[in-house]
């Protein structure tokens, strides 16, 4: 049973709904991207902030240790107190610290022993390795001995922020110092357990962080897996990552990176670092660090809600939407259900027809028949250009075909000869040396061929690009074609067909690039030495001063005076059909891969760009198939070779493919 087509109106309307739900829907997914991609960049910048503020954080905090403990050093309570008065100035010190103190050791500076210590286990590593052991001073010194996550110190109490998702990070912080008598001779050496805070923020709306820091032998001081904290860098997942910041910050940067296996669940975190400039002893420091870390889905939380206030906005779009398709389409389709109506009742009624409806809304359905007829026509008209643009589609997508699988076949041609006879050389499969120099020159010849090949391609892409240039000069003809003709004699003479060599002339002056206009040349011989198979190549040279002479008639010749070189060749000829066709690029006549001819049909068609470019011409002429194959080279003649260097002092210059070919389209 046929399908029974849409009424006018509901069509109207799901074609409305169709074509404005997608551009809701596609609205929707570009605003949430953009949505996404401001608060990534939001949350990058925060993050790298509260990185740079926790390393500022840290190092204030250090740098505060470090004067507390050179002004206590330096007090003589602890100078020339004795232990009664050195254990009060440590106590008072306790309660005046900036920092939460977890404990203070006090050692006999020359052997070590602990005279008074509130710690339970050693601060200081055995034996003694301070800067101040190795070279007294008499000076109050600093030394900072560790940086860790806490262990020793009792909890810290919770803040009050802490209910809103605010905490501290603790750290745990044993630093050392010297103490000289008033003499300057070394007393004591003073050490102490500091513990100090940075505010972590677990709150999803907060962009403070967690807190990562990597000393600068890049080991692991606090990480939100405490497992991780004292392992290096290069043993944690994605060392890359942690190597890569560290390298960022030793040059003084501050930026975002991203993490993928900061902890074991795999989710994407994002880092802000910063570098932190810590004092480890006095006028000595390094750089630590210091990373504010959240995880990717915390950085976006807002996009949830972002999302919400979307799709309710979409919601409420699709069905005012839906009400205007309503509205719309019933405005649009009543007149022309008006009309239908009328043309059922003429059809009905054998006697009178009534006058149509009057259509004061829409004046447009009184012509509609005129409207269609034109629109026939003009259907009728482009569909003609559609068969042609159609068949020329077809014919370049034969072309691109047919030219992908030449060049594929003619590059891999020559390369498996130059493996094959390198390979026999290698593995010393030749007899001789003789022979050993004849596979070499086969490899050779096959890679001559392989460069023109490369070399034909990379030309008509530069001549497509319009990036060719040349350098014209005045050239003798006559002397190029000879040099051109001696260059191929020995393979003319190989292949056993005859040279037929123009007469020596006077010098023939012309203006153009020598370079490309024997590449031209060459070109043409090869090409006609190629394709036959015995016979004779001839070439002649005319000369042509007379405006009005033979050919002159030619829309594409080069008015007179202009000097022209044919190559004529007995081979195997070319249909009339198929001559002009050979200039495009691409184009054999035989654009199969399975050919008896190799070439990618690309030298023709540059030739004919070289030709232009100096103002010249190329023509192809043949009578048929087996008829031989005549290529024509036309070019402007200079009166005399004074003419020619006055003409080259006075306006010589580089002529580039844009200046010529203004205007002009490569057809391809």
């Amino acid at each position: 049973m046929a399908k029974r087509p849409l009424s006018f109106r509901r069509l109207l309307i799901l074609r409305i709904l169709l074509l404005s739900t997608p551009v809701l829907l596609i609205g929707q997914a570009i605003t949430l991207r953009k949505a996404r991609s401001s608060l990534l960049e939001t949350a990058r910048q925060n993050l790298t902030s509260s990185a740079i503020n926790k390393a500022n954080g840290l190092r204030d905090s250090v740098q505060a240790v470090e004067s507390e403990l050179l002004l206590l050093a330096d007090s003589q309570s602890l100078k020339s107190g004795e232990a009664e008065e050195v254990a009060g100035a440590l106590s008072r010190y306790t309660k005046v610290a900036s920092h939460r103190v977890g404990c203070l050791e006090l050692a006999e500076a020359e052997t070590g022993s602990v005279i008074s210590t509130t710690c339970n286990t050693p601060l200081l590593p055995t034996p003694l390795q301070l800067p101040w052991q190795q070279n007294p001073t008499g000076q109050s010194d600093f030394y900072l001995v560790d940086l860790d996550s806490s262990k020793q110190i009792a909890d810290v109490e919770p803040a009050a922020d802490e209910e809103q998702g605010m905490r501290p990070s603790l750290l745990d912080l044993i630093v050392a110092t010297p103490i000289y008598d008033p003499d300057g001779k070394l007393r004591y050496t003073l050490s102490a357990q500091l513990g100090f805070t940075q505010l972590e923020d677990t709150n999803p709306r907060s962009l403070v962080g967690k807190t990562v820091i990597i000393d600068p032998n890049g080991i692991v001081v606090t990480h939100p897996n405490p497992e991780l904290v004292g392992l290096s860098v290069d043993d944690l997942q994605g060392a890359d990552r942690f190597v890569s910041i560290i390298s960022s910050i030793r040059v003084g940067n501050a930026d975002t990176l991203h993490l993928f296996s900061l902890l074991e669940n795999g989710d994407e975190w994002l880092a802000g670092y910063s570098g932190a400039e810590l004092p480890v002893s006095t006028g000595q420091t390094q750089t630590w660090n210091v990373l504010a870390v959240t995880p990717l889905n915390q950085a976006l939380h807002a996009l949830g809600e972002i999302r919400l206030i979307l799709f309710l906005l979409t919601l409420g779009l699709l069905g005012a939407n839906a009400l205007l398709a309503l509205y719309v389409a019933r405005s649009l389709s009543l007149p022309v259900e008006r009309l239908i109506h009328y043309t059922q009742q003429v059809q009905d009624l054998s006697s009178k027809v009534k006058a149509a409806p009057p259509n004061r809304s829409i004046w447009e359905l009184d012509y509609l028949g005129q409207v269609l007829e034109r629109m026939l026509r003009r259907l009728e008209g482009g569909a003609q250009e559609l068969r042609q643009a159609w068949e020329n589609a077809q014919m370049a997508n034969q072309l691109k075909n047919e030219f992908l699988a030449n060049t594929s076949h003619e590059l891999r041609t020559p390369l498996n000869a130059i493996i094959g006879c390198i390979r026999l050389v290698r593995d010393g499969c030749c007899d001789d040396r003789e022979e050993e120099l004849e596979f070499l020159e086969r490899a050779d010849n096959a890679a001559i061929h392989l460069l023109k090949i490369i070399n034909d391609i990379l030309d008509i892409a530069k001549i497509e690009s319009g990036k060719v240039s040349l350098d014209l000069e005045t050239l003798d003809l006559s002397c190029i074609v000879h040099d051109v003709l001696d260059m191929q004699a020995l393979q003319i003479q190989q292949k056993g067909l005859t040279l037929h060599r123009p007469q020596k002339l006077d010098p023939i002056w012309v203006k153009g690039d020598g370079d490309k206009l024997k590449q031209v040349l060459l070109n043409i011989v090869y090409n006609a030495v190629k394709f036959t198979h015995d016979g004779s190549i001839t070439a002649k040279i005319d000369v042509v001063h007379e405006v009005g002479a033979d050919n002159d008639n030619d829309s594409d010749a080069v008015p007179a005076p202009r000097v022209s070189v044919t190559i004529q060749d007995t081979g195997i000829g070319i249909e009339p059909k198929d001559q002009q066709k050979l200039f495009h690029p691409f184009v054999m006549v035989d654009g199969s891969h399975t050919r008896s001819y190799e070439g990618t049909g690309l030298g023709l068609a540059i030739s004919k760009n070289f030709m232009k470019l100096m103002g010249g011409s190329i023509g192809l002429y043949s009578e048929g198939v087996d008829q031989g194959t005549a290529v024509t080279v036309s070019l402007p003649l200079l009166a005399n070779h004074g003419e020619g260097e006055e003409s080259k002092q006075t306006g010589d210059q580089t002529k580039t493919a844009e200046q010529v070919l203004v205007g002009q389209k490569l057809d391809v």
